[in-house]
């Protein structure tokens, strides 16, 4: 998500860096990219003017220009101005004891369908139950889309075969909502491909007679600055109390979300993050202008952690930690709960000074990988697992890798990396959240086994080579020649 923007934004607030002396000149030159960066990110041009304004204000201040560390003065001013920009965001749904009603609109293919599903899972989580009425009579499929998404949550779906009236049905859904015990209608009414009059009229009808609590528009995020420009002429028209902006797991540039807020007032509530129905997040500024900054956004990946992980299974982990004892098995279980929270990409980006670490394995499938890792495990006999190096010999690392699909030597690889990994993991038992992430990037750094592939091999600098270097890097490949010569004829 805004990898563009990212690294727009990093290489412009860079050129502020190693300044021996910040003068005026140079700070608007690093501003003036900022700015660039912005503008590529498809941010309005009139944001992108007022946010620069604010930033320049307080970036040409004298205590900046005289501050030890100017760039880091300007970088958290940069933030700052992020998180006013879309900000501040209440995340409260407003609902009320009784039946309370909230209205979707948007344009046809934002993802109003979806969303009105991942919405309606997020208030059941939260222990009311809610009502999806099918109120798009415009396209019959969404009908069927909705049936499809309730069933699939266990949510009841209000529809009404062959209505041509949405105002009706709507109306007739929120009498039906206490008789089916539910306290919260969410309506999906229609959508267009582009904006007209009777789109308007019918939505204008809706909100007239139906009176909901809340309106929200659903805003297809890959859409720049169409998004922000359909945003305000519905709020114009019905008086938004929020946006949901959807397909942020795709190549969205960030236009949408650094400007929606500015050009029409209404804050963006919550984000959707991918297909999956319980892919719908609170949208936090300060975390969104952090992850838009490379900071990460470790508070979001913490949220996620505890909806996904099985609790009662990490609560074991954490006490055999705290005895001194991990093993494989416990590795491969920690491999599928990492797998719930997403793609290692993904991830990776999410947690701080990990930047590196994401840039290199892009290009890498490192599903692929982890998949693989976990197919060289399930091949080892439970002994194999508890002790691997002291139990896994030549013949059994033959017969795992046989298993397993994978050479030998990639067996002995992960076992040999495991040993590392297994003591810096019983160092983290008892350790706060600060001091597990100082962990983490550690064991970002020393996992660099180039067959399980989770780092890509480095690349020549071109740097010249001594002679003793020379001869040192030329004994270790005729000694890794000789080592894979003697296993491929015992594999033999």
């Amino acid at each position: 998500m805004f990898d563009s923007l990212q690294e727009g934004l990093s290489g412009a607030l860079k050129t502020l860096r190693g300044k021996g002396k910040m003068t005026e000149a140079n700070m608007r030159e690093g501003l003036g990219l900022v700015q660039n960066a912005l503008l590529e990110a498809d941010v309005s041009y009139p944001v992108v003017k007022s946010f620069i304004d604010r930033v320049s204000e307080k970036a040409l201040g004298e205590r900046v220009l005289a501050s030890l560390d100017p760039s880091q003065q300007v970088v958290g001013i940069v933030h700052e101005q992020l998180v006013d920009l879309m900000g501040p965001v209440d995340h409260s749904l407003h609902l009320q004891p009784g039946v309370t009603v909230l209205m979707l609109c948007g344009l046809q293919g934002s993802g109003k369908t979806t969303t009105c599903g991942k919405l309606g899972r997020l208030i059941n989580e939260r222990g009311r139950k809610p009502l999806l009425v099918a109120a798009d009579l415009q396209r019959p499929a969404a009908i069927d889309q909705l049936h499809v998404i309730g069933e699939q949550l266990g949510l009841p779906v209000y529809s009404e075969k062959g209505a041509k009236d949405p105002v009706a049905v709507c109306r007739n859904a929120v009498k039906q909502a206490k008789s089916l015990e539910a306290s919260v209608v969410i309506l999906d009414t229609a959508g267009r491909l582009h904006i007209d009059d009777e789109l308007m009229s019918q939505l204008k009808e809706i909100d007239r007679r139906v009176e909901p609590q809340q309106v929200y528009l659903v805003v297809d995020g890959m859409t720049g600055q169409d998004a922000v420009n359909s945003a305000k002429a519905f709020n114009d028209a019905l008086e938004l109390d929020g946006c949901i902006l959807t397909k942020l797991d795709g190549d969205a540039r960030g236009g949408a979300v650094l400007s929606v807020k500015e050009v029409t007032g209404v804050p963006v509530k919550f984000i959707g993050t991918g297909e999956h129905l319980d892919a719908l997040q609170e949208f936090h500024p300060d975390r969104m202008a952090q992850r838009i900054l490379g900071m990460g956004d470790v508070l979001t990946l913490v949220e996620q952690a505890q909806q996904k992980f099985d609790q009662d299974e990490m609560a074991k982990q954490e006490e055999r930690l705290r005895k001194g004892e991990f093993t494989l098995e416990d590795f491969h279980k920690m491999l599928g709960q990492t797998r719930k929270l997403g793609p290692i990409n993904k991830i990776m980006g999410m947690l701080p000074g990990m930047g590196g670490m994401k840039d290199a394995l892009d290009g890498v499938d490192a599903e692929s990988d982890m998949t693989r890792l976990g197919g060289i495990i399930n091949s080892m006999t439970p002994s194999e697992r508890r002790n691997p190096s002291r139990i896994i010999d030549q013949s059994r690392r033959r017969r795992i890798a046989a298993g397993a699909g994978v050479e030998p030597h990639e067996v002995n690889e992960l076992v040999k990396q495991f040993d590392g990994m297994a003591a810096m993991m019983k160092e983290m038992a008892g350790l706060g959240m600060r001091d597990r992430m100082k962990k983490v990037q550690q064991l970002q750094q020393s996992f660099t086994n180039p067959n399980a592939q989770l780092k890509k091999k480095k690349l020549s600098t071109g740097k010249r080579l001594t002679s003793q270097e020379r001869a040192k890097l030329r004994k270790q490949r005729e000694k890794e020649m000789r080592r894979r010569r003697r296993e491929s004829r015992n594999s033999g």
